[in-house]
C-alpha cells in the first residue's frame, strides 16, 4: 500500500532535528511565493493596535517618566503574543504548521523584493519623479529632491539593511525559538520603525523600543554581513566586504546597520553612504563601501546578494539538521 505523509506519519518518520529546518524551508517558500498577505494582515492589526497604545500612553510625562511608559507599552504590545506562542506550542505536526505560518509572517522578503524592483523598473524607464516617490515607501528620508543616483543608493542600502530586518534577523530568531522567536523579532522590529525616531514625539517614547531593536539585531546583522561578504562571487569582493566592514562599520549612527550597509556595499563593489535629508535636515553620513555609485541596475544586484546570503544560512541550517538526524 502507497504511505501518505499523514500528521502522525510526520512525526513518525521525520526525525525531530529537521522539524525547524523544513519549518523554515516552508516559510520561506511561501514568503517567496505568495508575499505578504494584501488583506487582514496579522501585522497590519498590530500597527492599528500600537496607534492605539501610544496614543494613551505618550502623554504629558517628564523625560524619564516617557521612557518608562514607551517600555511599558513594548512590553504590553509585544509580550502576551510571545508568551502565548510560547504557551501553545505544540510538539505534532499543527505545532510544526503553526511554526511555519509565525515564521512566514515575519518575513518580508518577498515584500522588500517587489518595493525595490518597481523603483529599479521606475529608473529604467526614466520616470525619476515615480522612482522617488517609490523608494519614499521604503525609506525614512526625503525623497523629493534625489537624482537617479541618490535614489538607487536609497534603495540600494535599504535593500541591504532589509536583507537582516525582513529575512535573516527573523530566521536567526526562529532557529533559536521556533515561530515565537521569529514573532518576537518581528514584533519588536515592528515597534522600532514605528517609534524609533529622533523626533519630539518619539525621542524618548520611543527610546525603549530602538534599543531592545538594537539587542535583538545584534548577532542577526553581523551573520547578515558575514554573509554579504561569504557571498560576494569573488575573493576579491569577499575580501573588500570584510575590510569595508572591520573599517567603516564603527562610523555608522546605528551598530547593527553599519557591519551590514559595509559589507553589503564592499561585496557589491559599490560606494554608499553621503549626504541624505531627514526631518527637513541635512545629514552627513559616512562613506560606506568601496567603488563606483550606484546605478539602475545595481539594485537587482543587491536583491540578488540578500537571496544569496538567504540559501546559505539555510543550507547550513538543515545541513545541521541532517547531520543531527
Amino acid at each position: 500500500m502507497p504511505i501518505s505523509l499523514t500528521p502522525d506519519l510526520f512525526t513518525r518518520y521525520v526525525p525531530a532535528t529537521l522539524w525547524l529546518p523544513f519549518a523554515a524551508l516552508a516559510g520561506v517558500a511561501l514568503d517567496r511565493l505568495l508575499g505578504e498577505p494584501k488583506r487582514w494582515h496579522p501585522l497590519a492589526g498590530f500597527g492599528a493596535l500600537a496607534n492605539v497604545v501610544e496614543r494613551a500612553l505618550n502623554r504629558g510625562h517628564s523625560g524619564l517618566g516617557r521612557r518608562v511608559a514607551g517600555l511599558l507599552a513594548w512590553a504590553l504590545l509585544v509580550l502576551p503574543w510571545v508568551v502565548l506562542a510560547f504557551v501553545g506550542k505544540r510538539y505534532d505536526f499543527i505545532g510544526w504548521l503553526v511554526d511555519v505560518m509565525l515564521l512566514y509572517f515575519a518575513l518580508g522578503g518577498r515584500s522588500l523584493a517587489l518595493h525595490a524592483e518597481r523603483v529599479a523598473a521606475d529608473l529604467a524607464a526614466a520616470d525619476l519623479p515615480a522612482a522617488r516617490q517609490h523608494v519614499g515607501w521604503i525609506v525614512s528620508r526625503d525623497t523629493s529632491a534625489l537624482d537617479e543616483t541618490g535614489v538607487a543608493t536609497a534603495c540600494v542600502e535599504s535593500t541591504l539593511e532589509n536583507g537582516n530586518d525582513a529575512v535573516i534577523g527573523a530566521l536567526f530568531w526562529f532557529v533559536l525559538f521556533g515561530g515565537a522567536g521569529a514573532l518576537f523579532f518581528r514584533l519588536a522590529n515592528t515597534l522600532d520603525a514605528m517609534w524609533g525616531y529622533k523626533s519630539d514625539r518619539f525621542l524618548r517614547f520611543g527610546w525603549a523600543a530602538a534599543r531592545l531593536d538594537d539587542v535583538l539585531n545584534y548577532l542577526p546583522a553581523r551573520l547578515t554581513a558575514l554573509a554579504y561578504a561569504l557571498c560576494g562571487g569573488s575573493f576579491e569582493n569577499s575580501h573588500r566586504a570584510l575590510a569595508c566592514w572591520r573599517r567603516q562599520a564603527a562610523q555608522w549612527e546605528s551598530p547593527n546597520a553599519g557591519p551590514v550597509m559595509a559589507a553589503g556595499a564592499g561585496s557589491l563593489g559599490l560606494q554608499l553612504g553621503g549626504a541624505a535629508i531627514y526631518q527637513g535636515r541635512v545629514e552627513e553620513r559616512p562613506l560606506l563601501g568601496a567603488g563606483r555609485a550606484a546605478r539602475g541596475d545595481d539594485i537587482a544586484r543587491a536583491l540578488s546578494l540578500v537571496r544569496r546570503s538567504t540559501a546559505l544560512w539555510l543550507a547550513l541550517y538543515v545541513c545541521i539538521g541532517l547531520a543531527g538526524a
